[in-house]
């Protein structure tokens, strides 16, 4: 069991609600929508872009999505529909310098990582940069490269490990962390990356200098022993889902730091119950064996220096990226963006552990567009909320902020930098609702909507069910739809609504709650990402669904009229791998997915993995891959 997961000591909210049906009744009995918005219609029901809703005026009960579903499946390869095609963009161990050596499995090292694309890829951010002298598309990706899976990766290592981790070994891992900034290029076989761009750029776990900033920085409970000031981290690590800010930076969110950790802490030491909340240390990796500062026994700060949302210029490679205090410390999953009517920037923020919660952060200050500088340090200041699902159907944001509530030294927060390195202690006592693994949190500034996957959480039991979470034993989990009164992001109060519930909708006691238009290939399970398209379309992809018998992918969700709720399938990864951060580009003619882990399994290593994809060479190991979608006739994706 996962020490870290939330015990949901919170008071339960007693509901009698069991039914969609039920639990709209209920709260519409109640009061209605915020501000009118049920009277006037208004932007919260309306669904899409220019695109899709001339299509839907023509005719509302018209499909949103226009595309030959593919099969469900599971097998060695990729694939998508009839009449697209899928370019291997990049793949782990390219070479993105002009110094930079060719892949070699069987010659792995800290220096020839460091020079290469790193491993599962998971969150895609695209930065448009000006198109080429012969008019090709150019621009930056932005990749989060969330962990290693060490036996895959490394050969030799399997048949003794933990043993067969020497320090040289680790150094590879943690080179092999953190991101990469690649310069892609669209060229007439489709999109390839630049080597030796000047914008290429590799972000590590220990090889990065990164500054600490807002409220927690100089905290106490940051400093080390190689940074005795608490203002500046080594690397970042295990990042996830992330995010790109309207003034084109890239967040990018540590999620399972805690795996990275080894060592002991004694049971009365100041930050015992605060790393037991985040399962420090979850010993994964065997790094605290070889470096100092993976081990909490002897520098039992330095898990407080992880957690966070990292900001980094993809323009500017020699930038030093920044770790975002103001946004709280859990493992996040997604910082996506929005900016609300008032200019102020709201950003929506998953922590993804069983019965943890939905966050969103509110800058002090306003975007503005015309003055890049101005933007620089927005996310110091502002104030970070947690959700309250309640079984009316609306959404409290309550402010995590020191002095107000519970959140004094009487519970032990004496500073704001306390509640934000404790972020979830500090959840905890004010009575968050726990969900079921919030991961990929995704707003819709043209509909005033917010998208939560809820990936599953087979820990919950009957009596701790209720109105947000309804399913016990939620093995295939769920999507929640959050909307935002007149838009308004940076409100208090929010209405919420279940989407749909994952799982195969032929089995009753699954409760799978799909649109009945939904086909035999359309429904999935264990909703991880998401992307809200130029039409405003939802797309979710998928970490989990080989528990329902066939492989994770990527499918096209209907959320508006008579079909909501209708999913249909679109591609499909190889066995073993998830599907990580679908991305759009802006004229909606390119969907970049980041295949991670493939070849994973059990048993799965290096020498004996479940697929050899994408190269297919015998010897060589399964390699984690971005692809790029098109469609052949060069149309927008999905119609």
């Amino acid at each position: 069991m996962d020490q870290s997961e939330n015990q949901h000591s919170n008071p339960r909210i007693e509901t009698g609600v069991k039914t969609i049906s039920d639990l709209i009744d209920a709260r519409l009995s109640r009061r209605g929508f915020l501000g009118g918005l049920a009277a006037s219609g208004g932007v919260l029901l309306s669904g899409c872009a220019t695109g899709a809703i001339s299509q839907a005026a023509a005719d509302p009960n018209a499909p949103a999505f226009v595309f030959d579903e593919i099969m469900r499946g599971l097998d060695e390869q990729h694939h998508v529909p009839a009449g697209y095609t899928a370019d291997q963009v990049i793949s782990w161990g390219d070479p993105l310098f002009q110094d930079s050596p060719g892949f070699d499995p069987m010659a792995q090292s800290e220096a020839t990582q460091l020079k290469q694309f790193g491993y599962n890829n998971d969150y895609l951010g695209f930065v448009p940069l000006e198109d080429a002298p012969d008019g090709a598309q150019r621009g930056l990706l932005c990749v989060n490269h969330e962990y290693v899976s060490t036996l895959l990766m490394q050969p030799g290592v399997a048949a003794t490990y933990p043993a067969s981790m020497t320090r040289d070994r680790c150094l590879t891992e943690m080179a092999a962390h953190g991101g990469s900034v690649v310069e892609l290029i669209r060229k007439p076989e489709g999109w390839t990356f630049v080597s030796g761009s000047p914008y290429n750029r590799r972000i590590t776990a220990h090889a990065t200098p990164m500054e600490i900033t807002g409220p927690a920085a100089g905290s106490d409970r940051m400093k080390t022993t190689a940074d005795p000031e608490g203002r500046l981290a080594a690397g970042t690590m295990n990042n996830c889902a992330g995010g790109i800010t309207p003034w084109g930076t890239w967040l990018m969110a540590e999620e399972n730091f805690n795996g990275n950790f080894l060592g002991d802490l004694p049971e009365d030491h100041p930050e015992a119950e605060n790393h037991d909340r985040y399962g420090v240390p979850g010993g994964w990796y065997q790094w605290g064996r070889h470096i100092d500062r993976f081990n909490v026994g002897k520098e039992p700060n330095e898990p407080n220096r992880f957690g966070w949302v990292v900001e980094v210029d993809p323009m500017d490679p020699g930038s030093t990226p920044k770790k975002r205090t103001a946004l709280g410390r859990f493992k996040h999953e997604g910082a996506e963006s929005v900016v609300a009517p008032d200019g102020r920037v709201v950003l929506y923020m998953g922590d993804d552990q069983r019965f943890d919660y939905v966050y969103k952060f509110v800058t002090a200050n306003r975007f503005d567009p015309d003055t890049p500088e101005n933007n620089r340090d927005l996310l110091d200041e502002g104030t970070l909320y947690v959700a309250r699902f309640d079984e009316d159907g609306y959404v409290e944001w309550m402010p995590l902020t020191f002095g107000e509530g519970l959140l004094t030294p009487e519970n032990g927060f004496n500073s704001q930098a306390d509640v934000l390195i404790s972020t979830r202690l500090a959840a905890d006592l004010l009575g968050a609702t726990p969900m079921d693994r919030p991961e990929d949190v995704e707003p819709d500034a043209k509909a005033g909507t917010v998208w939560v996957m809820l990936t599953n959480n087979n820990r919950r039991t009957d009596d701790e069910v209720d109105a947000a979470n309804p399913r016990a034993d939620n093995r295939f989990g769920h999507i929640v739809e959050i909307r935002e009164p007149d838009g308004d992001f940076t409100a208090t109060q929010s209405r919420w609504e279940i989407l749909v519930q994952c799982g195969d909708p032929n089995v009753a006691e699954i409760g799978a709650t799909w649109n009945p238009l939904t086909s035999d290939q359309g429904w999935f399970g264990s909703p991880d990402n998401c992307a809200v398209d130029p039409s405003g379309r939802l797309w979710v992809a998928t970490d989990g669904n080989p528990s329902t018998g066939s492989a994770d992918g990527v499918w096209a969700m209907e959320t508006e009229g008579e079909r909501r709720g209708t999913s249909k399938a679109f591609f499909r990864a190889p066995i073993g791998a998830e599907v990580c951060g679908p991305r759009f580009t802006e004229d909606g003619r390119t969907l970049f997915v980041a295949v991670q882990h493939p070849g994973d399994g059990d048993g799965a290593t290096f020498e004996n993995p479940t697929t050899r994809w994408p190269d297919f060479k015998e010897g060589q190991p399964p390699r984690p891959t971005v692809l790029a979608i098109r469609k052949l006739d060069g149309g927008q994706i999905g119609t």
